[in-house]
């Protein structure tokens, strides 16, 4: 994948459950819809309103498509407007990234045994 974008969310600390119910149906939702879901994190120690969503995607293009589908989706649809109607996000930005060669999944040294 070589563009991931990374959504912090800022949200109702009192609504976490609902967050958490929230982000697990994109579970099944953005694979469907094209995109690479990296995973769905909430915050678990320090400050307790801000979780993030990234999903990775092969390019630019590939994320427009996956948006066009994520709007004609019934489910997609049905989890935003759970969102809004209980009001879980307060606020949501959205930045694009790429990953730095070599520093990706690197495996774990094995130590050294003189």
């Amino acid at each position: 994948m070589k563009v991931t974008c990374v959504i912090r969310y800022q949200i109702d600390p009192f609504q976490r459950d609902a967050f958490s119910e929230y982000a697990r149906n994109w579970g099944r939702i953005i694979p469907r819809c094209g995109g690479h879901l990296v995973g769905y994190f909430l915050p678990h120690e320090g400050t307790n309103d801000v979780a993030w969503g990234l999903i990775a995607f092969d390019s630019l293009a590939s994320y427009e498509t996956y948006r066009a589908r994520l709007k004609a989706d019934p489910e997609a649809r049905a989890n935003f407007a759970m969102a809004q109607t209980r009001q879980l996000i307060l606020r949501e930005e959205r930045n694009f990234v790429e990953v730095v060669d070599g520093t990706l999944d690197v495996p774990a040294a094995l130590p050294v045994i003189p």
